[in-house]
């Protein structure tokens, strides 16, 4: 259940390393640390495997890339997966580029990721080679995506989290819906990169990959939810997330919770 992951992060506080962008840096390591784990942003070369290997989990984003940092990725994302650390790939902006989507998928094939979390033309182009993306926004309905996830997931062994008005989860064999969230959401920097954030969290403590993703994309709708009945706007709005994803109770959880298929 959503409660028990959320209950074991707030108490066990699990360290995530992040290699990601400089836009959302400040953001997501606050939304790791509101909900509860600990994260840190480390991208040295000369640190990322002795850094991971103190780690519960690693997020890699794409967002803003650099060739020192894609080395970076490399190197703490094979350190990971040999320890067994659970790892989450952000391929920001795949198909806007052919460097960008290039280096996606090298870091996909390289990395192996336990979870990949996209937007639907994110995902298309990881799998099916097609551009339309507008920078790093979506020009896809998730549901637009579903075939390609699934192919992702059988051809590379993992699960993939499509986010859009609903989010879809797939594995190769199962399939999740979320239909938590609301449109304020796509009107702030960073909120895709913060679900990635948490989805590592949620790996860190729950064995099951397909389910570590699909409860990380309810508990960012869920807190979207809660901030926007008191927002005032987005500046506002961003800022009562934190707030949500620190203090939604057991009961606001379950009462909000809209999953189907887990």
């Amino acid at each position: 259940m959503l409660w028990d992951d959320v209950e074991r992060i707030r108490a066990e506080g699990p360290l995530v390393h992040n290699i990601t962008n400089y836009v959302v840096m400040n953001t997501t390591a606050n939304a790791l640390l509101a909900l509860g784990a600990s994260p840190v942003m480390a991208h040295a070369l000369e640190e990322v495997e002795e850094m991971v290997g103190l780690a519960r989990a690693l997020v890699l984003n794409i967002g803003t890339l650099s060739a020192e940092w894609v080395d970076a990725m490399t190197k703490a994302g094979v350190a990971a997966r040999r320890r067994g650390i659970p790892v989450v790939l952000d391929p920001v902006g795949a198909g806007a580029t052919a460097y960008r989507t290039r280096i996606a998928r090298g870091l996909l094939a390289e990395v192996r990721p336990t979870i990949v979390r996209g937007n639907a033309s994110e995902i298309r182009a990881l799998a099916i080679a097609e551009s339309g993306t507008r920078g790093v926004d979506s020009a896809h309905a998730s549901e637009e995506a579903v075939d390609a996830g699934r192919a992702l997931a059988r051809a590379h062994g993992c699960v993939v989290s499509i986010s859009g008005a609903v989010d879809v989860i797939v594995d190769g064999a199962q399939t999740a819906r979320v239909r938590n969230g609301v449109p304020l959401l796509a009107r702030i920097t960073g909120s895709g990169c913060t679900a990635t954030a948490l989805t590592g969290a949620f790996a860190a403590v729950n064995a099951s990959p397909f389910q570590a993703a699909t409860h990380a994309m309810a508990m960012m709708g869920i807190a979207g939810e809660i901030a926007a009945e008191s927002a005032g706007g987005p500046g506002t709005f961003q800022a009562l997330i934190f707030d949500a994803l620190s203090g939604a109770s057991r009961q606001e959880l379950e009462r909000r919770a809209r999953i189907e298929g887990v």
